[in-house]
């Protein structure tokens, strides 16, 4: 079985009486126990060998262990290695590396989502990443619950080239979501995440069910709804809806509070980043009444919205204070950061709507999240599924760390 490799080992180091010393390449499979790669590293450091790289995956109790090791002249390896994978029930073959491997290019890491990812989506994936002239290094998957997610190390490539490929096959695959982002430690470092509301955050939109409770619930949905495609100036529609209220009883902020749905996901990605230590904000096109609830509720350290008149238990139909609107929502992006010192480059932003294509934009990380088509066109990320945890896959955190760090806890 091992012929091939051993004479090639032989002809390559322990031939010539003085060969110097020669790379070899060694391969590890079989089935995965305790002291495999112990007994290895024992027998190579008693024969004077250097590792130079490793990389180890286990699948399905399956070991696959690939090593790079320098060998000094005359020593020969092959009889102590292939006793030991006799002993230990797993197959050793080697590979003298004659040609030096040249540097390796910048990389970077494509995460894939959806709810069902079969070999046509992964294959979809990988030509479009082979025609980018990126080579797939290395693949884990992030989870298989409540969606699919694989994380892809890419090297070579140009990122816009990729990301322009990735999404025109998408585009062929429905329910396929993709994202692109540089290798490296502004990636791993991302502390902040700011969020908007209303359909991002939670299910609804809390304007629309201040006006169900005011009564003019037809009247308001209309506007909300031009202004989140983008039709009407953003400031000018949330007036008028403001208005619209005029009179009502201001005890029904505290009932809509009670009312939103989190988004499925929500609680558990809130949970999960404060476990990271990351920040967390939402900055909201709605009314801080009912935002500052859900802050309370989550625990999420920062929160803006815009704020309603109040007089006499009754609102007057007018805001106070400056409007949270599309370039607000920006500004404090940037405020929040530089008050937790987090460089933007290290800020994650997630919205659904065109108020939110600045705060996505002035990001490290923007995240369109079940977005509106504008948006998904200006963000670095699109998700376009019902669970807000899944943005953490995009973060390289997967499902069983998540479920680990749940059951450590008791949540």
């Amino acid at each position: 079985m091992l012929d091939a490799a051993g004479a090639a080992y032989r002809q390559g180091v322990t031939e010539n009486a003085n060969p110097g010393t020669r790379t070899v390449l060694v391969r590890v499979t079989g089935r995965d126990r305790p002291g495999i790669t112990a007994g290895l590293m024992h027998i190579l450091d008693e024969a004077g060998a250097d590792v130079e790289d490793m990389e180890q995956v286990v699948l399905h109790g399956r070991l696959s262990l690939g090593l790079e090791v320098t060998v000094p002249g005359g020593r020969d390896l092959l009889k102590e290695l292939l006793l030991f994978g006799w002993e230990r029930e797993v197959e050793i073959d080697f590979e003298v590396a004659e040609e030096p491997v040249e540097p390796r290019p910048p990389g970077h890491v494509v995460t894939i989502v959806g709810e069902r990812l079969g070999p046509d989506a992964l294959g979809m994936v990988a030509d479009a990443v082979a025609a980018s002239g990126g080579n797939i290094e290395r693949i884990a998957r992030l989870a298989r619950y409540p969606v699919w997610s694989y994380e892809l190390l890419v090297a070579g490539g140009d990122p816009v080239a990729i990301r322009t490929s990735l999404l025109t096959a998408c585009a062929t695959h429905p329910g396929v979501e993709v994202a692109v982002q540089a290798e490296g430690l502004a990636r791993r470092a991302q502390r902040l995440v700011v969020m908007d509301v209303d359909s991002t955050l939670i299910q609804d939109e809390v304007i629309d069910l201040v006006a169900e409770a005011a009564g003019v619930g037809t009247a308001v949905a209309e506007i909300t709804r031009r202004a989140m495609v983008g039709d009407l100036d953003y400031e000018t529609s949330l007036r008028d809806r403001a208005r619209l209220l005029a009179g009502t009883d201001a005890a029904v902020l505290g009932q809509v509070a009670d009312r939103v749905r989190l988004t499925p996901g929500a609680a558990t990605f809130v949970r999960t980043l404060r476990r990271l230590g990351f920040v967390t904000a939402v900055v909201s096109g709605g009314f801080i009444e009912v935002v500052e609830s859900l802050r309370r509720r989550l625990g999420i350290d920062h929160a803006h919205a815009n704020s309603l008149e109040v007089v006499d238990g009754r609102i007057t139909g007018e805001l106070v204070g400056e409007v949270v609107d599309r370039e607000g929502k920006a500004q404090l992006l940037e405020h929040i950061a530089a008050a937790e010192g987090v460089p933007l480059e290290q800020v994650v932003a997630i919205g659904d709507g065109a108020n939110d294509v600045d705060m996505l934009a002035v990001a490290g990380l923007g995240i369109a999240f079940n977005a509106r088509p504008v948006v998904r066109q200006a963000a670095d990320a699109t998700l376009s599924v019902p669970y807000l945890d899944a943005v953490l896959f995009l973060l390289g955190v997967s499902r069983e760390e998540i479920e680990a760090a749940d059951a450590a806890t008791g949540n």
